[in-house]
């Protein structure tokens, strides 16, 4: 029997779910490493090669775990020390997105920790702004910026974030975001934040739901106005609340590979996507990290059409759910919905089994 899928790169998809340092890829992690003499921990500095070990499994729902993953992430973060990293930082990431059939990318910042290096907090965010500006004219991929404060600093700072982005609405900011350990923090006392950046217009998207459970999601609903949720996955937990996830249209940017490297899930094949789809909540599948995690957008379509027998139809309504939920301009947003109709009514590949 002779199996028939179309090339899932040639999808046009948006990517909602993508870490600013986590997008490094490996090559350039070292080659940043050795020019500011930084020491990088084994598991870095031997990924992404031939022959190398694996990404590890960061096991990040218990403390070891999570002490585990913030190291690595952090010893990668200490590369990226000027201008010109940023700029070759933002500029790689859309070259790989546009060698993914992705045509509009919204990628995750929180600017402190490149401020020290860009000479203060605002003249950090004007260089990743402008960093994006050129990326979308050299690759003709699309790149908004989400602004992302960490639960784990005092919730000031993230109201500096906040009224930062805010004054950068409209000139490649797209969205507010909260990340680092869900367990961590009070959810509520991020909520002023949140209200300057929505008086703003940026898109509230918070992580809850994936290290923390359904109650997180719901807090990040009633006190952050979540617009869209990163990860989410544990909303499945509780179907009154997967009922309200689907009927207000809240998209989760749901990360398949990195839920199972950190723990939440022992397997691809237990990551409930089938379970949300089929709740009517909508997803846009993202890479978080592809560096610690060692797989990128396009591994998320695969996994979703391999290990979840997603069809075609099924997938490209996956792709078709990362544009409407995206902040991508309406022209863009009109071309990859028309590209994604023209993909699903191409002839199909004809591959054996």
């Amino acid at each position: 029997m002779r199996a028939t899928r179309r090339d899932l790169r040639a999808l046009p998809k948006a990517h909602l779910h993508l870490h600013f340092t986590g997008s490094l890829r490996p090559d350039t992690l070292r080659e940043l490493a050795a020019g500011h003499d930084v020491r990088l921990p084994d598991i870095l500095a031997l990924g992404g090669r031939q022959g190398a070990r694996q990404p590890p499994e960061l096991r990040a729902t218990d403390e070891r775990g999570w002490f585990r993953f913030q190291r690595l992430y952090d010893a990668a973060r200490s590369v990226v020390r000027g201008e010109h990293d940023v700029r070759r930082l933002v500029l790689e990431a859309a070259q790989d997105e546009r060698s993914e059939g992705s045509g509009w990318l919204e990628i995750q910042v929180d600017p402190t920790s490149y401020a020290p290096f860009l000479d203060g907090l605002t003249p950090a965010v004007e260089v990743i702004l402008d960093a994006a500006r050129t990326a979308t004219a050299v690759t003709g991929v699309g790149v908004g910026v989400v602004i992302a404060a960490n639960r784990t600093r005092h919730p000031l700072d993230a109201r500096t974030l906040a009224r930062l982005a805010a004054r950068h609405a409209g000139e490649g900011v797209v969205g507010f975001g909260l990340s680092n350990d869900e367990r961590r923090g009070r959810t509520e006392d991020f909520a002023p934040a949140f209200r300057i950046a929505a008086q703003a217009g940026l898109v509230s998207a918070p992580h809850a739901g994936e290290l923390a459970g359904p109650d997180s999601v719901r807090r990040a609903l009633d006190t952050l106005g979540a617009q869209r949720i990163g990860h989410g996955v544990r909303s499945v937990e509780d179907p009154a609340l997967l009922g309200r996830l689907a009927d207000a249209g809240v998209t989760l940017e749901v990360c398949p590979v990195s839920n199972v490297r950190l723990g939440v899930y022992r397997d691809l094949s237990a990551v409930p996507l089938r379970t949300l789809r089929e709740a009517g909540v909508p997803v846009a599948l993202g890479a978080d990290d592809p560096l610690l995690f060692g797989a990128r957008l396009l591994d998320q379509y695969e996994l979703a059409r391999d290990v979840h027998g997603f069809d075609d139809a099924e997938l490209a309504e996956l792709a078709r759910a990362s544009v409407r939920a995206s902040r991508a301009p309406s022209d863009i947003r009109a071309r990859l919905l028309a590209g994604i109709d023209a993909w699903l009514a191409s002839p199909v590949e004809t591959k054996e089994p």
